[in-house]
């Protein structure tokens, strides 16, 4: 039975505190304030933060502070210099220090460092959405020995009114969450969505934030989990197609105008369930993929996937019966396999419609490239099936950037409305 979540009171207390005169207080009585255009957002929404009341040319450090599901406290720091109209726009403004180097309005968000541990090897911890619905971000602004100004902002992972519940193998035929949209939210496509070689549950963050928008998810486990191989072998693709049919039941929507995610190992699946499941499937989004069905994992002996209890054969993953757009997302950097080169590929064929596939490629970017943006990650995680950690590539801030500019383009996709 389906039970309503409502989003956790996060306690959004919009704190102004004003100047107090003299050396680093801004000019003369002036009242520093942190202005913010959203106080309460999606945690993928940026936000517009522009400090005013600050004396012309004066120097101040505006602070972030967050603490996670675990009880980590993260922090971000950025030095400014105020302009002529004792201003500072975070959009506009390139910090001369801090935790991130360039002009970004989000900034103090992604860059948050943890109080123990190093940046690279931490993920800002959350275990469900529903156990952490949001969190809170408190902005600060000092100078002098003093602070100046303090605001919190509340950041939202699960909207009121999304409803969510646990799939089971013995109950439903696959294992899962699924998230479904709050009444009055608008009509949008379905999404099957799931990881990669760690197993397990994928991305049941983004998943909410999508219902939010009014697309129902199902976040899919296909190993690594109760009543399903514990290891990446076998893996049948009717598997998944059970998962999209499903899905097509929950939502309401007519057979076919379902989208799916899948991420590293899972773009394998992605790929392989548009092409021979035609009727089920619209467009598709791969990121950090391979364009080629690999071995299994760990063992890298037997096939990973089969049909009709058959192997998939190894080599290229043929895409010409897809009837909308795969969008291949790759980081130029990716540490754990030439992602970009398969998402060259990828973009490179043609689907059912003729119209050709798209890849987005970024540079310095590695196997994180992907998915909601402004939120502090790693650049390595621990792979439970190897029991070991896996060294990503690229850099937090390419990083970053390539899930900033990517969400927007796959929320297009999907037919959302982009972030502004």
């Amino acid at each position: 039975m389906r039970r309503e979540l409502r989003a956790a009171a996060v306690g959004v207390a919009l704190l102004l505190v004003a100047g107090c005169g003299g050396s680093g207080d801004g000019d003369g009585g002036r009242e520093v304030r942190i202005g913010v255009d959203k106080p309460r957002a999606a945690a993928d929404e940026p936000v517009r933060i522009r400090v005013t009341g600050l004396a012309a040319g004066q120097e101040v450090t505006v602070t972030s502070q967050a603490t996670d599901y675990a009880g980590t406290a993260w922090t971000g720091r950025a030095v400014f210099t105020a302009d002529g109209a004792g201003a500072v726009d975070l959009a506009r403004a390139r910090p001369s220090a801090g935790t991130y180097s360039t002009a970004d309005g989000m900034g103090l968000f992604w860059s948050m460092n943890p109080g123990q541990g190093r940046a690279d090897e931490s993920w800002f911890a959350s275990r469900w959405p529903e156990d952490q619905a949001g969190y809170e971000v408190r902005l600060a602004v000092h100078a002098g020995g003093k602070r100046l100004a303090s605001r919190a902002l509340t950041r939202t992972w699960l909207a009121e009114g999304t409803t969510h519940r646990l799939l089971t193998v013995a109950r439903d035929g696959v294992h899962g969450a699924l998230y479904l949209p709050p009444a009055g939210a608008p009509r949008r496509s379905p999404v099957l969505s799931f990881g990669g070689s760690e197993g397990g549950t994928g991305d049941k963050f983004a998943a909410a934030l999508l219902a939010a928008r009014g697309h129902p998810v199902l976040v899919l486990c296909y190993f690594n989990c109760p009543d399903r191989p514990g290891t990446l072998k076998g893996i049948a693709l009717e598997y998944f197609a059970t998962a999209a049919r499903l899905l097509t039941r929950e939502s309401g929507r007519g057979p076919g105008q379902m989208d799916v995610i899948g991420y590293s190992r899972g773009s394998e699946a992605a790929q392989l369930l548009a092409h021979h499941y035609p009727d089920l499937v619209d467009d598709v989004v791969v990121y950090a993929p391979s364009h080629r069905a690999n071995p299994g994992f760990p063992d890298g002996k037997a096939p990973a996937w089969t049909k009709g209890g058959r192997p998939v054969p190894y080599g290229p993953l043929p895409l010409g019966r897809v009837r909308g757009t795969v969008l291949a997302i790759a980081g130029g950097a990716d540490g754990l396999w030439p992602a970009a080169g398969s998402a060259r590929s990828i973009g490179g064929q043609r689907g059912a419609s003729g119209e050709p596939h798209r890849a987005l490629i970024y540079p310095h970017a590695g196997h994180g490239v992907g998915t909601y943006p402004y939120i502090p990650t790693g650049l390595r995680f621990r792979n439970p099936l190897v029991e070991r950690e896996v060294t990503m590539g690229g850099t937090r801030q390419a990083d970053a950037q390539a899930r900033t500019d990517s969400w927007r383009q796959v929320r297009a996709l999907l037919g959302d409305q982009a972030l502004s």
